[in-house]
């Protein structure tokens, strides 16, 4: 099973337990899942939180989960060199929810996110791709989240680099 796959099958298996009424992630995951989440740079709570959100509010759906997983992966292997960070950020490190940029109001925290998501520096109870992370993506031209994570990579830091690819969604 190429690894696609097997986060797909690890996806489905957890939705049918959080479909059955069973929200203690942490009781979703063998040995060898969470082996295979380190191996892809993912913590066990971020693919809960896809699969939670995917039933309580009907998105993002499992393809959105695996790209953005896949985003993550390839960072990991290619600029981390597969060496995860030790680093971690809170909610506290980030902008606030109505900070701008480039006139943009919630810009700056979704590219803190992204950014952190990509080094898989994240506290678990962060999530990239969140309600609020949607609907910002969704109203600025229905950019894909992993689209935009990509495009955070690609820019390296420079953040006008990332306004003037939201805006010419927009």
């Amino acid at each position: 099973m190429t690894w696609d796959e097997q986060f797909l099958t690890l996806f489905e298996r957890c939705l049918k337990r959080y479909q059955g009424g069973d929200s203690d992630f942490n009781a979703y995951y063998s040995d060898s899942d969470l082996a295979f989440l380190k191996s892809i740079g993912y913590k066990p709570r971020e693919l809960f939180d896809f699969v939670e959100d995917l039933v309580d509010e009907g998105q993002p759906a499992a393809s959105t989960a695996l790209l953005v997983a896949a985003v993550r992966r390839d960072y990991l292997l290619v600029v981390q060199n597969g060496e995860h960070s030790d680093h971690e950020i809170t909610s506290q490190d980030l902008p606030t929810f109505g900070d701008e940029l480039e006139g943009m109001t919630y810009l700056p925290r979704i590219i803190k996110k992204a950014e952190h998501k990509l080094r898989g520096e994240l506290d678990p109870n962060i999530m990239y791709g969140c309600g609020g992370d949607r609907n910002f993506l969704r109203k600025n031209g229905n950019i894909h989240p992993a689209d935009f994570l990509r495009n955070v990579w690609a820019a390296d830091g420079d953040n006008s680099k990332i306004a003037a690819y939201v805006r010419s969604h927009s």
